[in-house]
């Protein structure tokens, strides 16, 4: 079987607004008020929690390794408590995951969100069942751009790993798709959308309208 994985956050879903209440809500706990913007600091947020917690750090020139391994796991819960707030997938996103499961495609997400968490939010946002496998940040030893990874969620569809591709917002997943040998779609409707040109993909995609189209011409029929 052909299949098709999708990255989480930046890709299924703008995650940036909850991500970012969590990290503010750190700040709040060390006494130092909001401190990432929700606009200006979306691509940070897509970088994970210790992200957030790092460039926060650094812009109140308090950096340190070990108050963001402190604050970790607050963010964790924090997030976890309102995970689903601000959360939306993007448009049309689920019309194109149905699109191609109909035409015979596998349909998978493999993240660098902890397992636990991209479950919970794709639970609360009521499309978990819409895909067949999900692998996160910690369901193995190794997380993306390893692509053991994006293999491993392939495995679990029951598909090919040298017949699919992945679907991202990052140079991340563009070096995770370069390690399995496969190709990449990635979005430019995220935050760091027009960075994407540079990484040389497959192929772009500013809209899920085109997503089957794009799927079809690099993979073939189903």
């Amino acid at each position: 079987m052909k299949t098709v994985i999708f990255d989480l956050d930046g890709t299924l879903a703008d995650t940036s607004g909850d991500l970012l209440a969590a990290a503010n809500h750190c700040f709040r706990a060390m006494g130092h008020g909001d401190v990432l913007d929700p606009v200006k600091d979306a691509g940070v947020a897509l970088r994970g929690g210790k992200r957030m917690l790092t460039e926060g750090l650094m812009r109140l020139g308090l950096m340190d390794d070990a108050a963001v391994n402190e604050f970790y796991p607050m963010l964790l819960q924090a997030y976890s408590d309102a995970i689903a707030v601000h959360t939306q997938l993007y448009d049309g996103a689920m019309d194109a995951v149905e699109d191609l499961k109909l035409a015979g495609y596998g349909v998978g997400i493999c993240t660098n969100k902890p397992e636990g968490l991209a479950e919970q939010l794709m639970r609360e946002l009521g499309v978990r069942d819409q895909f067949g496998a999900l692998v996160g940040a910690d369901t193995l030893p190794v997380r993306k751009p390893d692509p053991a990874p994006l293999i491993e969620t392939v495995r679990r569809l029951g598909g090919d790993p040298k017949q699919t591709l992945l679907v991202g917002d990052s140079d991340t997943d563009r070096n995770t798709s370069k390690a399995a040998g496969v190709p990449s779609i990635l979005v430019t409707f995220g935050p760091s959308g027009e960075d994407m040109a540079a990484l040389e993909p497959e192929a772009l995609m500013d809209n899920y309208s085109a997503l089957p189209s794009l799927v079809r011409v690099l993979l073939g029929p189903a």
